[in-house]
Parts: structure tokens; sequence; C-alpha cells
């Protein structure tokens, strides 16, 4: 029976390959030097903003970090999640996966308006959020990586995009998979950056049906996860009215980017449905293996998170190679 499982679950991520591989086969044209002689200081003002940011909230990390994932698996890395809505434009914020869910605008107008200051109209909102990212990661305890550089800001947004390219919280392991899998992302890199989940937050009507659902069955009944599911059911009770109460989504650490959320998943306790797919699932033939390791070896799970957001970050939007911007306000496209 495992035998067969193991051979169906592959087959199905060969033909997902196969079926998406060729969307995102070009290299983007970015590199660590893009700035160098334009904005030399970039990285060291965008360091000092996330510091002042992170300093003032930890939760700030998680927010900018969500930002950039939910920028990326949008037309690719592109600023268009930043994007207000104006009346010739539908941006992406108020689509259904994103809204009340995306926060932390504000850090990036800040550090828009320091790089404006200082090298107008020279530096990206596509660039600055993906180094903020990376500085948010590192400033709560995770891994370094260097950043390629020189993304253009997109001129469009992908309302639509935003509710067919974005996980949702109860979707399938192997719907999942395909949503990777069609951003260029293999199952390691989903597995991985899955991982940031051990910083942030869950509202409530994310992880409500997880919560009155199978967890008991992933878990078991013992004194401490029994403590643990009536604390969550406090902050969601089964009826509506409490969609926005929140919930951390690594109980052990939720401030620090660690691999406690590995652990959790072996435990049972996962706070979303998503998540605990990933070594529950029926088809969780490979991710199980990989949320065992990164659980044991934290030093594996910082190598390949690593990889695995520079990957993200180079998923790119070709169009904004030519006709694309330099946005002077992250927030609306130049006039």
């Amino acid at each position: 029976m495992a035998i067969a499982s193991s051979f169906y679950f592959n087959f199905l991520i060969l033909a997902f390959v196969m079926a998406f591989s060729s969307l995102r086969a070009s290299e983007p044209p970015l590199t660590l030097e893009y700035y160098k002689s334009t904005c030399p200081t970039v990285l060291e003002i965008v360091r000092k903003e996330m510091e002042c940011a992170i300093l003032s909230d930890p939760r700030n990390a998680a927010l900018i970090l969500r930002l950039h994932f939910h920028d990326c698996f949008v037309q690719g890395c592109d600023g268009s999640v930043l994007l207000d809505d104006t009346v010739t434009l539908q941006g992406e914020k108020k689509a259904s996966n994103n809204v009340n869910a995306l926060k932390g605008f504000r850090i990036i107008d800040r550090i828009k308006n320091r790089l404006e200051s200082e090298c107008p109209g020279t530096v990206s909102c596509a660039d600055i959020l993906t180094i903020a990212a990376r500085d948010a990661v590192l400033l709560v305890g995770g891994p370094y990586w260097d950043v390629p550089l020189g993304r253009k800001d997109s001129k469009t947004a992908g309302y639509a995009l935003s509710d067919t390219n974005l996980p949702t919280a109860d979707e399938g392991l192997l719907s999942i998979i395909s949503k990777f899998i069609y951003q260029g992302l293999s199952v390691t890199d989903m597995v991985a950056l899955s991982g940031a989940h051990t910083i942030g937050m869950a509202r409530c009507v994310n992880f409500r049906n997880r919560i009155y659902g199978d967890f008991v069955a992933t878990s078991g009944i013992n004194s401490l996860t029994k403590q643990y599911l009536s604390k969550l059911k406090s902050v969601c009770p089964p009826l509506k009215g409490s969609e926005n109460n929140e919930s951390a989504m690594d109980y052990v650490s939720p401030n620090l980017f660690d691999n406690s959320y590995y652990q959790i998943l072996l435990r049972g306790e996962g706070l979303i449905n998503s998540d605990q797919e990933l070594y529950s699932s029926i088809m969780a033939v490979q991710t199980k293996k990989l949320v065992a390791e990164y659980a044991e070896n934290a030093i594996a799970f910082f190598e390949q998170f690593s990889e695995s957001m520079v990957k993200l970050g180079n998923i790119t939007n070709e169009d904004t190679y030519v006709n694309g911007e330099v946005r002077k306000n992250c927030r609306f496209v130049n006039t």
C-alpha cells in the first residue's frame, strides 16, 4: 500500500512538472552588484529601517515576509501587491486571499521614502520588498542569504490571480504542491518555505476548520495538547464573529525564526490544515520525510530555506523588463 501511494504521488508530481515547468524557464537578469554605482547604500538603508520596525514589534518580520510571498506568487516579484486601488487600476490588496491578511505596507513606504531621498528614482519597490524580507528573517534569528537585485515594478496588478495562485489554509497537499510547481518551485522548496510559519499569526477564519475538525485525530489526547486546543477554541469559538482573532502558528517560539514549526507538525499540532497536511496527509510521502529532517536538523532547514528564498525571489514578471518602471511611490504607478 505504501509503495502504491508513493508511486501515485510521484506520478502526480511528475505530471505537474511536465505541465508547468516551461512557464518559469527563463533566468531573470538579476545581479548582486546591481546598485553598486547607482545606490551603494541601499542594503544599509533597508537594514536600518527593518531594525527599527522589528524593535518596535517583532511581528513585523512575519508581515514583511508574507508580503513578499504574496507578491511573488502573483505576476512574479514585481511589487504589484503594494499597489493601491485607483479609478483605473484594481490592486491585489482587497482580493479574498489578501484582504485582512496583509499588513506592513507602511514599513515599505518608510524604506521607499528614505531611498528616494538618498537615490531618487533608482531602487524598485520589488527589490525593496525582497531585501526587506531577507532582513526580516535575519533579524529574528533566521539565516542570511545574498539577494540578487534588478527587478522592475509592474504597472499592473493581478487581483484575480491572487485568488487562484496563492495557497489557502484549508487546501489539500497536492493542490498546494501544484501551485508551487507552477511557480518553478519544487516540493522541497514548498516544505522549506512553509517553515516561514515559524513566525507570525493566523486568523481564526483560517484555523477554525482545523481545531474543530481533525486536530484531535492528528495530535492525540495528552493533557498538554488538550490545554492547547482549549486555548485555541477560546480564541476561535465555533460561531462566526471572531474571524480576525489571532493565534501564533508556532506557539513554542512565535517571534523566533527556528525549526520548532516542524516539531509542532511532528506532534500533530499544526495550527492550519495546509501545514499539518505536510506531515499527516495520506499523500505526504516526500513531505513527511522533509518535515522530520527539518525538525531534527535546524541547519539543514536554514540552508534549504535560504536557497528556496532566492528561488522565490527570482520568480519574475518578464513584462516588467520591457514595460516596467521604478515607482516613486510604491502604492501608485508613476504618472
